[in-house]
């Protein structure tokens, strides 16, 4: 009698997760061994893949498990990598596990770049393997029963989470085998045969017939809303019905069955006969009508036996009277029986192979942290280099410190040779002017990037525009101009970046330019650089004065505050904290990260006490800066000046701001370079992604293609047949259209036809005069007899008929309007037959394909009437 239904796994094309999974990494993570390992991770992944849906998996324990692992690793990695359509894009393909296919159209199959959706089938893989492994079992033992029971539930759990999670997951229509009703229904098959289990344990370990009938009762409530909930639907498998129908029988026979026991055991010798008959009566059904799915002769047998029996003893004994079946009361339910739930891991042996790998989410805190960390560093150290900017400026147009070396107006300043030579030491217009030659190509580079980026986007969205136009509707995938929407803002950002850029470069050649000359006054020898510089006479000897001693105190103290700030900066530049633990703490804790708050937290107790140093530092170049203007003005009114020596005085000064600009051009186009090498590695990422979708895009073209000329090819479409002419639609002496087995194509709109329509058909010729006064009368008789027959003749005048008039005889679906009769062999113009025999018809044999009619001798035909054969 045992007959559980188990539920075919869906087929998945073949896929790669290694390569994709591992370009993300490398592109994320920096090189070293945690990058390595994490794509050794990535392989691991995608030989689960291949052992879990790559092959034909056993009825066994071991290949479920396989599944569960490899379902458990899909939820450790959702939050780790950001599968998308325009970030990971790997489309995963799957078949319909209901659909057979047809010989053109092949199987059902849909195709998506969603990790919910390979999550979704795999899940239903799981679930369709614990059904089979279940049906496997060996139920005559404990062992086996206790199995089946677990891998049911567990099927029902599975098939039950999809039905609450598919939708969400997948963001669109699924195929039938995954939809919320099919998988809800099969949920309810696999908890109804569980309960069915465990009233077969009930059945063996011989337990009270009472609870033997509640749990065989809620079995069939269970195994009748599964039929209910499928039965006007074409989404399971034909044979599932009549297997559900017969069950639910079934399990209300056995509750009945065992409900009669208890009676008996009651003396309700009544109620026992009443419930054996409805037994019996359930049980006659099923092998009445799913005989083929499910043999119910020993149930039958046993019922039947106790019901002969019962009968027995209350016929001779008891005499007591069978209620009718409405008057029973209702048996109770027992369920011991639940889905189990989907609660991850669901594998006992599942290790998590990207355990070291942050989730996504503390990948993006990380990500914005070091951004807010980038600002703070870099807003600090820009604060100190215009500062430091700001005193040489100051100290350059004071002509300091040259002013106070430069005392015996004919040789160079000491601090003019040191600017000098460290002008030298670092290539001096050469090398600036190297640098300027090299940016134009830099940029040329990383435009070429970024328009083939975009070039290959707006292709692929021209052939998606052209598909969508072409099959409408049916082009369902998100549109690209849709899914391009951040790319195209990430490539319109790096065009804003790089023609802000160009502007830059174009400030630094002008700034260049105007300083150019006296920077190459830099770069020449000592000799040189000292007949360049006007003489004077010597000045005033001031050496040893105090404003001079006051100037280069205040110098000096200038000079260790710069130095105080290479030294800050390198240690804003060396502070590292690694944020992970504190964000995954918050996850754990939360099950969310406050980015914002936690980050500005941190930042302030780690660079709290750098910001203020140099607040500090801008504070003391402040108070320095107003001190060395005040003694510079004292020492300008005690210093001699002529014209010789104003102009010795703007040599220098013109100098001194060469060299300040010399090292600003030198450190900008540094930067500069630096900043195109750097970009150019971004655009080609860039490049990439898009590259990678675009490929993806166009794989998922080609299958969606596919899958419509396969849908395409399995509709049905209907012929078009031509509209009968009117000459062919009024069958012969009659008004009612000719029955034909043609199917009846789908209605279309057909224009009118103006064909002149072919003249009607002479009448038989008049053999004799006494036949045509003997049926001259009987058709006037006729004639007056029916006040329809001027009607009819007239309507039959109206159109033209396609075969010889005869009498009315009725129309039958497959048959001709009339009834040919046989004709006199001497002149005979419709001689042959509907099928041109060249034989004339006889009583006896009736036209080939033409059936005799049992109709009355017909007034106004003098020959004899044909005799009725029954058509075999």
């Amino acid at each position: 009698m045992t007959n559980f239904i188990s539920v075919q796994l869906k087929k998945a094309s073949e896929v790669d997760l290694a390569k994709p999974l591992c370009k993300f990494i490398q592109q994320t993570y920096p090189a070293g061994e945690a990058q390595a390992e994490h794509c050794r991770a990535a392989d691991e992944l995608n030989k689960l893949r291949k052992s879990a849906l790559g092959r034909s998996l056993d009825k066994h324990e071991s290949s479920l498990e396989t599944l569960m692992r490899y379902y458990d690793q899909l939820c450790s990695i959702e939050p780790k990598f950001p599968f998308s359509e325009n970030q990971i894009c790997v489309t995963f393909t799957w078949k319909d596990a209901f659909d057979k296919g047809s010989l053109f159209g092949g199987s059902v199959k849909l195709a998506l770049a969603s990790l919910g959706y390979e999550k979704t089938c795999v899940l239903f893989n799981c679930g369709a393997l614990a059904s089979q492994i279940a049906a496997e079992q060996n139920l005559d033992n404990d062992e086996g029963l206790k199995a089946a029971a677990k891998y049911y539930q567990f099927a029902s759990g599975a098939f039950q989470h999809i039905k609450d999670t598919v939708l969400s997951a997948l963001n669109r229509e699924p195929t039938v085998d995954i939809s919320p009703d099919t998988v809800g229904t099969l949920s309810l098959i696999m908890l109804a045969q569980a309960q069915e289990v465990f009233f077969l344990k009930a059945t063996r370990d011989k337990m009270k017939d009472a609870i033997i009938a509640k749990l065989a009762n809620q079995a069939a409530d269970y195994y009748g809303d599964a039929f209910k909930q499928c039965q006007y639907k074409d989404t399971l498998p034909k044979e599932v019905f009549p297997v559900l129908a017969a069950k639910h029988c079934i399990m209300q026979a056995n509750a009945e069955y065992h409900q009669s026991i208890l009676a008996k055991q009651q003396k309700k010798f009544g109620e026992e006969i009443g419930r054996l008959q409805h037994a019996s009566d359930l049980v006659k059904t099923v092998a009445s009508r799913y005989d083929e799915y499910i043999n119910v002769k020993d149930l039958s047998d046993k019922i039947s036996r106790a019901l002969t029996a019962a009968k027995k003893d209350n016929d001779f004994i008891y005499h007591d009277r069978v209620p009718d079946l409405k008057d029973l009361e209702p048996i109770g339910k027992a369920s011991l029986v639940k889905p189990t739930p989907v609660v991850v891991p669901i594998s006992q042996k599942f290790t998590d192979l990207f355990e070291k790998m942050v989730p996504l989410s503390v990948q993006q805190s990380l990500s914005v942290y070091n951004q807010r960390k980038a600002d703070l560093v870099n807003r600090s150290i820009a604060q100190m280099r215009e500062a430091t900017n700001l005193a040489n400026g100051v100290l350059a147009s004071l002509n300091l410190p040259a002013a106070i070396e430069d005392v015996s107006g004919d040789s160079v300043p000491q601090s003019i040779l040191q600017k000098s030579k460290s002008v030298i030491e670092q290539g001096g217009v050469q090398t600036v002017d190297q640098l300027i030659r090299d940016l134009p190509e830099l940029l040329q580079r990383n435009r070429e990037i970024l328009d083939e980026s975009l070039r290959l986007l707006d292709e692929e969205e021209a052939t998606d525009n052209d598909l969508r136009a072409k099959f409408k509707e049916r082009w369902q995938r998100t549109p690209s101009n849709e899914l391009y929407k951040p790319l195209r803002a990430e490539g319109a950002n790096f065009n804003n970046i790089l023609n802000k850029a160009v502007h830059a470069d174009g400030q630094v050649k002008e700034r260049y330019q105007s300083h150019r000359e006296t920077i190459a006054l830099l770069c020449k020898p000592e000799p040189e650089l000292n007949a360049a510089i006007p003489s004077a006479n010597p000045a005033k000897t001031m050496q040893g004065t105090e404003v001079v001693n006051v100037l280069r105190s205040l110098l000096a103290n200038l000079e260790e505050v710069k130095m105080g700030r290479e030294q800050l900066e390198n240690d804003l530049k060396s502070v590292n904290f690694d944020m992970t633990s504190r964000f995954l703490t918050a996850l754990a804790q939360d099950g969310a990260i406050n980015e914002e708050a936690i980050s500005v937290t941190e930042l302030d107790q780690i660079y709290g006490s750098h910001t203020h140093k140099v607040q500090e530092s801008l504070q003391t170049q402040e108070e320095l800066l107003k001190n060395i203007q005040n003694a510079h003005q004292e020492f300008s009114k005690m210093k001699q000046s002529n014209s010789e020596s104003n102009l010795r005085e703007e040599v220098l000064k013109n100098l001194a701001v060469a060299n300040d600009n010399f090292v600003e051009l030198l450190a900008n186009l540094k930067e500069g370079t630096k900043f195109y090498n750097e970009l150019t590695e971004i655009l080609v990422k860039f490049q990439t992604k898009c590259s990678d979708i675009v490929f993806a895009r166009k794989t998922e073209r080609e299958e969606l293609l596919k899958d419509l000329q396969q849908s395409i090819a399995r509709e049905p479409s209907a012929p078009s047949i031509p509209s009968h002419p009117a000459y062919q639609a009024i069958p012969a002496g009659g008004s009612k259209p000719v029955s034909s087995t043609t199917p009846t194509p789908a209605p279309r709109t057909m224009v009118p036809s103006n064909k002149p329509q072919p003249p009607a058909r002479p009448p038989p010729p008049m053999i004799s005069s006494a036949n045509t006064s003997s049926s001259s009368a009987p058709a006037a008789t006729g004639a007056a007899a029916s006040p329809a027959a001027p009607a009819a003749g007239s309507s039959a005048a109206g159109s033209t008929p396609s075969q010889a008039q005869g009498p009315p005889y009725p129309t039958y679906q497959g048959y001709p309007g009339y009834c040919q009769m046989p004709m006199p062999m001497g002149y005979n113009p419709y001689m042959y037959g509907q099928y041109n025999m060249p034989y004339a018809p006889s009583p006896m044999y009736p036209n080939p394909g033409q059936a005799p009619y049992p109709a009355p001798q017909q007034p106004g035909y003098p020959y004899p009437q044909q005799p009725y054969y029954p058509q075999q």
